[in-house]
């Protein structure tokens, strides 16, 4: 019955439009006329003279039917142009011909040839093949005859396959979009698109089976998921995202470049417009791939786990052998330190004078004082005193009137000896530098709170407005997770968060047996080794913790805007590390938590303004440079002086000039030949070198990514410092025992693996989003974790053996005086 009833409504509705034209005044021609698919119609229309085709054709049961119309019109009157409308059974469809583009500063680009897909007909239930009808109506407004082209097409491949390629061309005015359906198995998919010329720009979107379709550069962003692409594309798609287990992937020719990078058409005046036709048409390549299953999610979960486990395993091998090292010593009676005389009880403290004779050539004190004798240790505050945290650095020494003249007599002596610079209270100190651990928490919850809020709120834009040009993604590699687009990167962070954690738990229990041996008056706890203090190290390990955080925080949605997050804790864990080893010889004059954090701020304060300013503002270079250059000597001549280099003058400004000009007459004119502390001298010259050069660089070539370049400063600074520390280590005739050995190798090797990943690079924030997406790859790692994620694991593992370094590095000295640890 159905198949009877079929034509009635084909003739009924053929009768009312030769009705309605009869009424309209119109002539027998314009009844539809009959279509054939596949045949061209060539006429002309006017004001007073319309066509309309009638196409009609059989849908079988279960088969999803897409025809394409394809019109041309000579005709480049903006006045007059032909309208076309297409009235399918459930829309309507139109366009004009000339077809008009908008681009920037009002630029139009005109199309004579345009062809569309028409919203395919929904796949019907029936058991039976249904008859379909599509009117074409061409018309215009001009007075006069303006010639058409007329073709109706069915489309034979209009579904795309799983794991099967498809090439197609497309143009502004002729776009594509296809329809893809989940195989049964199948949860996700991944569109990969590809083309061979990077421009003309494109779209790629895919939107749900909804009419319309929209398949025009002004309205593609309206529905969907989309992306703007170059030579390369890729969206994963989630069967949950869509009820029908179907879409659209939508394919659009932008009319200018300027959207995916290339240059931007100049400013032009008056009404010019331009025919372009079938200039930028575009070949690409389509195919879609089934994503990774739930399987690869919880393996690659274990593997992060598991891997970072491991390490707290030989933490624990480590703690049990040495537990085992040290009950053997007790049970054999301690070693002899070195050198005899160094057995003394703790109630008489060790001289801070330097012994007589000394290989390493100390001066003589009381000598170089004019006879006047110098403090001693029993004049310090007792070990057992309390004072508050607070206190400034230099009350924290003594209250003795000539403080001042001591601190100048011990600092610049020409050799100084750890005894020099560890006069002050050790609980005082300890104190001093607890708040480094105390102030870092504080910081990082007031930072971390807002960049995770901020971050949330991209993800919330990217997923409710469908753009994925916001989040600078490897698109290859991009494993949604719940409202995340890319899980991966996140949950490769954990290392840095684990690590973090038990680098905190190892200097717990270096702290712990430190506390338990200060408490039974230990010798060589008392006056022997590195003084230990634990706030920095503290700082160091919730830096580490708060870098994965961060930097978690930052792969939510990469992009130029918030890669600041990632690198303020680098800068940190950076500083801290150059502090620390600072501290180590000079515990008594490296900077308080206050400074060294205020600094921080600053240095963040000029990555925000390099983020904002330091693309192509030549102003900023140079006043950055100039900072860069004049903190770089000021830093160096505190450290040359041990921090007693004052210019002040009693009498105005020309004082402060007389003593700069003092200075630099003493110690570059009449010491040229060899300079007061060499060793020193020479670390400062190779330092201030580097940074000059880095200066230099930056003035010159200006890079776009200013965050990397100030780390970049701070990690040729770290390095520089450790690998003087090392080798004046050695030139002292200190050794390196094998913990700190394997550490050091072990940091040079995954340093270098490290950054070996780091530089293959995925994307870039510096390029456009379509540029940016060319350099995307494939997982390389249980297919689900791609090259940047092996930084993370390693770059994790080689802080972590970095801090390491600087926990284990002077363990060698715990048996030597402090009067015999040479500072450098």
């Amino acid at each position: 019955m159905a198949g009877r009833a079929s034509p009635a409504p084909v003739a009924l509705l053929c009768v009312l439009l030769w009705a309605a034209a009869a009424a309209a005044g119109g002539g027998p021609g314009d009844n539809p006329a009959p279509g054939a698919f596949g045949h061209v119609y060539r006429g002309a229309v006017n004001i007073s003279a319309e066509r309309v085709y009638a196409f009609a054709y059989r849908s079988e049961p279960g088969q999803v039917d897409a025809v394409r119309v394809y019109v041309n019109s000579s005709s480049e009157n903006l006045q007059y142009p032909v309208l076309f409308v297409v009235r399918q059974q459930k829309g309507v469809l139109s366009w004009q011909v000339p077809l008009i583009f908008r681009g920037l500063y009002q630029r139009t680009y005109n199309y004579q040839e345009v062809s569309r897909t028409l919203c395919p007909t929904e796949p019907t239930p029936q058991t039976r093949p249904s008859d379909q009808i599509i009117f074409v109506d061409v018309a215009s407004m001009a007075p006069f005859n303006i010639a058409y082209e007329l073709l109706v097409t069915r489309l034979e491949n209009f579904q795309l396959e799983t794991n099967k390629a498809f090439n197609f061309t497309a143009s502004p005015s002729q776009p594509q979009y296809f329809l893809y359906k989940f195989p049964q198995d199948v949860d996700s998919v991944i569109i990969n698109v590809v083309s061979d010329a990077a421009y003309p720009c494109s779209v790629v979107s895919v939107q749900d089976i909804v009419c319309p379709v929209y398949d025009l550069d002004h309205n593609v962003e309206f529905n969907g998921v989309y992306q703007s692409m170059t030579k390369q594309a890729a969206i994963t798609v989630q069967r949950k995202d869509f009820p029908g287990e179907q879409f659209f992937v939508v394919f659009v020719i932008k009319p200018e470049h300027y959207a995916c990078g290339g240059s931007v058409p100049s400013s032009i005046h008056g009404n010019v417009n331009r025919t372009w036709n079938l200039q930028r048409t575009k070949n690409l390549q389509v195919t879609i791939v089934p994503s990774i299953k739930k399987s690869v999610y919880v393996q690659a979960m274990f593997f992060s786990f598991l891997s970072f486990l491991s390490f707290y395993l030989g933490s624990v091998v480590v703690a049990f052998v040495h537990y085992i090292r040290v009950q053997r010593k007790a049970s054999a009676g301690r070693l002899s330190p070195e050198h005899g005389s160094g057995m003394m009880t703790s109630s008489h403290p060790i001289s801070a004078s330097t012994p007589e004779g000394s290989s390493y050539g100390a001066i003589d004190e009381s000598s170089s004082s004019g006879g006047r004798q110098l403090s001693s240790p029993e004049r310090r505050p007792p070990a057992g005193s309390d004072t508050d945290s607070s206190v400034e650095e230099e009350s924290d020494f003594d209250t003795m009137p000539e403080i001042e003249s001591d601190k100048n007599i011990i600092r610049t002596k020409v050799f100084l000896y750890l005894s020099d610079l560890s006069r002050k209270d050790r609980r005082i100190v300890s104190k001093k530098y607890k708040i480094y651990f105390w102030n870092i928490i504080t910081i990082a919850v007031f930072y971390a709170l807002p960049v995770i809020q901020l971050v949330i709120t991209y993800q919330t834009v990217v997923n409710v407005t469908g753009n994925q040009d916001i989040c600078y993604y490897n698109f290859l590699c991009a494993h949604p997770l719940g409202v995340l687009s890319a899980f991966n990167n996140i949950l490769s962070n954990v290392g840095h968060m684990m690590l973090g954690f038990l680098f905190l738990l190892i200097v717990l229990r270096r702290d712990i047996l430190h506390r338990r041996a200060m408490e039974m008056k230990d010798i060589y706890t008392l006056d022997y080794g590195i003084p230990k203090h634990f706030g920095l190290f503290y700082a160091m390990g919730i830096a580490l913790m708060m870098e994965g955080v961060l930097s978690a925080c930052y792969h939510v949605c990469p992009n130029y805007s918030n890669f600041q997050f990632d690198t303020s804790f680098m800068y940190m864990i950076a500083g801290l590390c150059m502090l620390k080893l600072y501290q180590t010889r000079h515990p008594d004059i490296n900077a308080s938590a206050y400074s060294a954090y205020a600094s921080f701020a600053v240095v963040i304060s000029l990555a925000v303004l390099g983020v904002v300013f330091g693309k192509n503002d030549m102003w900023f270079w140079v006043i950055f440079s100039m900072i860069h250059v004049l903190a770089s000597l000021a830093l160096s001549t505190q450290i040359y002086y041990m921090g007693r280099f004052k210019i002040d003058g009693p009498d105005s400004d020309v004082g402060m000039f007389r003593r700069a000009v003092m200075v630099l007459y003493t110690d570059c004119i009449q010491q040229c030949s060899r300079p007061m502390y060499m060793d020193r001298m020479v670390l400062l010259i190779v330092g201030n070198l580097v940074n000059w050069s880095f200066a230099i660089f930056g003035l010159v070539y200006r890079p776009r990514d200013f965050a990397s370049y100030i780390l970049g400063i701070f990690i040729c600074n770290l390095l520089l410092y450790l690998a003087f520390y090392i080798i004046m280590k050695l030139r002292s005739s200190e050794k390196l025992l094998p913990i700190p050995m394997f550490c050091i190798m072990a940091t040079a090797v995954v340093w270098a693996a490290a950054l070996y990943f780091f530089f293959q690079t995925l994307s870039s924030w510096e390029e456009t989003p379509a540029e940016s997406r060319e350099k995307n790859r494939p997982c390389i790692l249980l297919g689900f974790f791609d090259d940047h994620d092996v930084w993370h694991f390693l770059s994790a593992a080689a802080l972590f053996f970095s801090f390491l370094v600087l926990l284990t590095l002077d363990d060698d000295l715990d048996t030597v005086r402090r009067d015999k640890i040479p500072v450098f």
